[in-house]
């Protein structure tokens, strides 16, 4: 039996639009994404609809539950903390590793000047160039494996994110601040300091989302940090 060759571009295409209300949080915790109604509301084909919802399980960004309806993961405070534990434990070794040799990557210095860009913009605007920062870091050890392991995170971690941006959880001027102070110990070749920072970088953010989703959040999230050191 033959089957039909699906256009890539016009699947990729609602690949993105579904990636992106479900980061502004149009499509919500919990909700089901079904074939029929992917296919209806942007007038393709059913198959093209299954491409592209496949797409985004395959990205962690939905998952499919016992009647194998593809959903919205629903994430709660300990789902919130492993993901970002788990962060913490992939970033960590390349951030030592970095300011071992004292070299910023290209694309870490990139993503935070585009932060600084939208501080003034929407929130929610931050949350790409944020994760190129940290996708930057992990991938600067040309580890397939680790780049792997961090990658198949991604979907969850941009979720997370996109949550506390969506709910005003930390200020841009903050992030930007924090990110270009780590650039700089990293050019210094101050490791401890670091993998410090990027620990209450962090956990920050993993408490107080932790907090809007119902638990006691611990004192990581009370941290503030000095944005003017990383001023220039």
């Amino acid at each position: 039996m033959r089957r039909p060759v699906q256009p890539v571009s016009l699947i990729d295409a609602v690949v993105e639009n579904l990636r992106t209300e479900l980061f502004s949080g149009t499509i919500g915790s919990n909700q089901a994404l079904t074939e029929v109604g992917v296919a209806t509301q942007y007038d393709v084909a059913r198959p093209t609809a299954k491409a592209a919802i496949e797409k985004l399980v395959a990205a962690g960004l939905l998952v499919r539950g016992s009647h194998k309806v593809a959903r919205v993961p629903e994430l709660g405070p300990d789902d919130v903390r492993d993901i970002y534990n788990t962060r913490y434990c992939l970033e960590r070794e390349p951030l030592r590793l970095l300011a071992a040799a004292r070299r910023v990557p290209a694309q870490a210095q990139m993503a935070n000047d585009e932060i600084k860009s939208v501080i003034n913009g929407p929130q929610i605007a931050i949350v790409e160039p944020d994760m190129r920062f940290h996708i930057s870091l992990v991938d600067s050890m040309s580890s397939p494996r680790i780049s792997g392991m961090y990658h198949k995170l991604a979907g969850e971690v941009r979720l997370c994110m996109s949550q506390v941006q969506g709910r005003a959880l930390l200020s841009a001027e903050s992030i930007y601040g924090e990110h270009a102070r780590l650039l700089e110990l990293i050019v210094t070749g101050d490791q401890d300091a670091a993998t410090i920072l990027l620990h209450k970088h962090l956990s920050r953010a993993r408490e107080r989302l932790a907090g809007a989703f119902g638990a006691e959040p611990g004192p990581e999230a009370d941290f503030a940090y000095e944005a003017a050191t990383a001023r220039g």
